[in-house]
């Protein structure tokens, strides 16, 4: 009885994917992600992020804007005209706040735009309700 509900719990866990190029914040919020029974994957770059998202197909992935090879902005571009992944719901993580940068985040369909530093709590309050609204799993 117990192996079917531990079964149950580790299908129905949702994925997300953490590109960022900060170890401190990444290692942090994948702390508290994985606590609220998330399974998390990372990625310390762009490039590293869209191989992630391909290779794991995750529920939500949080984005930051700098980072080295590959910017947050042409991950976002390229994940966008890539049909297997262009559903994913994207949050920006980002201490950018200028205009130009929500705007172009925007131009490319980010679900959110979070800047740092962040209120975890309003951060999980506007994942739960992106995965509610894109009706994952």
């Amino acid at each position: 009885m117990l192996g079917l509900f531990k079964a149950k719990k580790q299908t129905s866990q949702m994925k997300i994917l953490i590109v960022d190029d900060e170890p401190d914040l990444v290692s942090t919020v994948e702390y508290r992600l994985k606590f609220a029974d998330f399974q998390t994957f990372t990625a310390s770059n762009g490039r590293e992020g869209l191989e992630r998202a391909a290779a794991e197909k995750p529920d939500l992935i949080l984005l930051d804007t700098n980072m080295p090879i590959m910017n947050g902005h042409e991950m976002l571009e390229e994940l966008r005209a890539d049909a297997a992944l262009k559903h994913i719901p994207v949050i920006m993580l980002t201490a950018r706040c200028e205009s130009q940068d929500i705007a172009a985040a925007s131009a490319h369909g980010v679900s959110d735009y979070v800047t740092k530093p962040f209120d975890f709590a309003q951060l999980m309050a506007k994942i739960q309700a992106i995965l509610k609204s894109h009706g994952s799993h």
